[in-house]
């Protein structure tokens, strides 16, 4: 997905579930999701707020990110790697881990 793609595809989710640029918002990119956001960040898979969309490269992916994280999002940039094509998203709870 193209920049714009993923910001559309990310801002109409948080705009149907109510979510806003708050701190209570974490994005950030990863290789592989079940690792990264169910795994290390313990998001829960049923009844918790996340999304994650493919970049077209790691470039695009954490453009976003930055787009985000100037926003208001929780997150940092530096981390992942070149294989970092996956642009995530979710809500951070008492469940979640923020590292």
């Amino acid at each position: 997905m193209t920049f714009e793609e993923i910001i559309k595809t990310i801002d109409a989710y948080r705009r149907e579930h109510g979510r806003d640029y708050a701190r209570k918002l974490y994005v950030g990119i990863t290789n592989d999701v079940d690792r990264r956001l169910f795994g290390f960040h313990m998001v829960p898979r049923e009844n918790h707020w996340w999304i994650y969309c493919p970049a077209k490269d790691a470039q695009t992916a954490r453009e976003v990110e930055k787009f985000y994280l100037e926003k208001g999002m929780q997150g940092g940039v530096g981390g992942g790697n070149n294989n970092s094509k996956i642009v995530y998203c979710y809500e951070v709870s008492e469940e979640t881990k923020e590292y």
